[in-house]
């Protein structure tokens, strides 16, 4: 996980597949305060679901989700 800037990090799930982007969400999301934002980026195109779905659960808010060629970019804000 790095850090661009405060409140912003940023995890590689590239290469992996569900449900490990998803888990890699959850164990750095416990590393952050509420109000930080988190992007994944990840080439398993379930994270499209699977993430959007786990924030549901978990109280936290995806911001935006795109696709750039082979990646796919989610943008969370950490909520609870």
């Amino acid at each position: 996980m790095s850090e661009p800037e405060k409140g912003m990090h940023q995890i590689d799930a590239r290469r992996l597949l569900c449900p490990l982007p998803v888990i890699r969400t959850q164990n750095a999301v416990r590393k952050l305060q509420k109000g930080d934002e988190l992007l994944v980026i990840a080439t398993d195109p379930g994270v499209m679901q699977d993430i959007p779905a786990w924030c549901r659960v978990h109280g936290h808010q995806v911001v935006s989700a795109e696709k750039y060629e082979l990646e796919f970019h989610i943008r969370v804000l950490v909520g609870e």
